[in-house]
């Protein structure tokens, strides 16, 4: 007597069940508690930090231009304070632009320039008086650089008693005294260097490379986007500096954007709001422009870092 299995009917209750998607709700608490929160956290800091943007593009836009007029949404939009700025009507603020660009462009170059040259002596040479030299400038970094300006200022005077054309009230002059800011890019630059293995400096050198060509061709194409970051910053940090601005530049025509736009609003901070706000988004423009193209070369090399790590 043999038995047959019945292996073409339906399948069983268990299989059926096991089949079906397990449904995991979580509470709202819950979900508040281990999620929501930081949702919560993004949303307050991006609205803290979109309201001045969007305040100031507003008043930009407001043709009333008064401080009682302006709203973060305006009433009817008009570009007649970005007309009154440009046609020069509230001062030479083309020329100010111009200013502002030559001088970020010079000073964050050559603070870079001289920072990526320390970083390399201080990370890849070892002499006599490296670890005092360090220490000097992490100390230095320590104090406010408002310490410094009266001794700089009668450092630039007396300078321009003997050369006038690097004087005060010249944009020469004011560069060399922002040139000065490149020391706590020397620390940022350095920590990368050491994080490059010393054994290419050595395989290179076998091959008959110079500590230049190590340099400029090895260690430097790795720096990109430590070079790109320290660069955005030092760009952002000079076209914002008032301070030396307005100590050093007295004459229209040498002002910055900041020691400018500055004048303007203190002349007459009710009517000029406006004009002023127009300005501020013009120098907004430089920022992004340079941001969106060097963030190629900050997330490319983050991502390069993630794939080696």
């Amino acid at each position: 007597m043999t038995t047959t299995q019945n292996t073409t009917g339906h399948p069983s209750s268990a299989v059926t069940k096991a089949d079906k998607p397990i449904q995991n709700h979580m509470s709202f608490g819950r979900w508040f508690a281990e999620i929501g929160w930081r949702h919560l956290v993004g949303v307050i800091a991006l609205v803290f930090a979109a309201f001045p943007v969007l305040y100031v593009i507003s008043a930009s836009l407001n043709p009333v231009g008064t401080v009682a007029s302006t709203s973060l949404i305006p009433t009817r939009i008009s570009l007649v304070h970005y007309e009154t700025l440009l046609s020069g009507a509230k001062g030479p603020f083309v020329r100010w632009y111009i200013n502002t660009l030559v001088v970020c462009a010079v000073v964050a170059a050559v603070q870079i320039f001289l920072s990526v040259l320390a970083a390399y002596a201080f990370s890849r040479f070892r002499f006599k008086g490296r670890r005092g030299g360090l220490l000097s400038l992490l100390l230095i970094m320590m104090f406010p650089a408002t310490l410094s300006m009266i001794a700089i200022y009668n450092m630039i005077s007396d300078i321009g008693s003997i050369i006038p054309a690097i004087g005060l009230n010249t944009l020469t002059g004011y560069c060399l005294a922002l040139m000065g800011g490149a020391l706590g890019q020397v620390w940022l630059i350095k920590g990368t260097f050491d994080t490059i293995p010393k054994s290419l400096d050595e395989a290179a050198i076998l091959d008959g490379c110079t500590h230049w060509q190590v340099f400029s061709k090895i260690l430097l194409p790795s720096l990109k986007p430590i070079l790109a970051t320290t660069f955005l910053l030092a760009f952002v940090g000079i076209i914002s500096e008032f301070l030396l601005g307005s100590i050093f530049l007295t004459d229209d025509s040498k002002k910055t954007l900041a020691v400018g736009l500055y004048g303007m609003l203190s002349g007459d901070r009710s009517n000029n709001l406006g004009v002023f706000a127009a300005g501020a988004v013009m120098t907004m423009i430089p920022v992004i422009a340079l941001f969106q193209y060097l963030q190629k070369y900050i997330v490319g090399g983050a991502t390069a870092g993630a794939v080696k790590g």
